[in-house]
C-alpha cells in the first residue's frame, strides 16, 4: 500500500501540492444503485412521482455535484471539468436504479472524487423524490469502477 498523501509528516491534513504533475488527460467512472419495491420502479417508469422526473432531476443533480466536489470534500482540488455523463437506469432485477457517472479532465489530479461524488448525490436525489412513496429504499454499492491518467496509470475496478 502507498503512503497517504494528505498527510504530512506530523499526521496532519493537507492538500497535496500537485503543482510539479504533468497536465493529462483523466478520466473516472464510477457506479452505485438505489434498491428499493418494485412498485417504486413502476411509479418511476410511469412518470407518477409527486416531485416530477426523477432520472432526469438525478441526472442533473449529479452533474451538478461533481462540478462542486471541492465545496464538499476537504483538501479536493477545485477542477475545471472537461465532460461529466451520468446515466440513470431503471433495473426490474434489482428491484431498482443503476447510476453510472463519468467525469473527465485534462489537469495535474484526477477525478475519482468528482465521479464518486456525481454517483452519491443522484442516488440521494433518487431517495428524496420517492421517499413518500418507499422509505425502505437502500442506496448500495457506490464504488470507483475505472480511473485512467497520471501517474498510477489505470484502475479497473475488479
Amino acid at each position: 500500500m502507498s503512503k497517504l498523501t494528505h498527510l504530512d509528516a506530523t499526521g496532519a491534513a493537507n492538500m497535496v501540492d500537485v503543482s510539479e504533475k504533468d497536465v493529462t488527460t483523466r478520466t473516472a467512472i464510477a457506479e452505485g444503485s438505489v434498491v428499493m419495491l418494485p412498485e417504486t420502479v413502476a411509479l418511476i417508469r410511469q412518470g407518477d412521482a409527486k416531485k416530477g422526473d426523477v432520472l432526469g432531476t438525478a441526472r442533473l443533480a449529479g452533474i451538478m455535484a461533481s462540478k462542486r466536489t471541492h465545496e464538499l470534500i476537504p483538501l479536493c482540488h477545485p477542477l475545471l471539468i472537461s465532460k461529466v455523463n451520468v446515466d440513470c437506469v431503471l433495473d426490474d432485477d434489482l428491484p431498482g436504479v443503476r447510476v453510472t457517472a463519468e467525469v473527465k479532465v485534462s489537469s495535474q489530479t484526477g477525478v475519482e472524487m468528482e465521479a464518486l461524488t456525481a454517483v452519491s448525490v443522484a442516488c440521494l436525489t433518487i431517495y428524496d423524490m420517492v421517499k413518500a412513496a418507499d422509505r425502505g429504499m437502500r442506496i448500495e454499492n457506490i464504488r470507483l469502477l475505472m480511473k485512467s491518467g497520471g501517474r498510477s496509470g489505470i484502475y479497473e475496478a475488479p
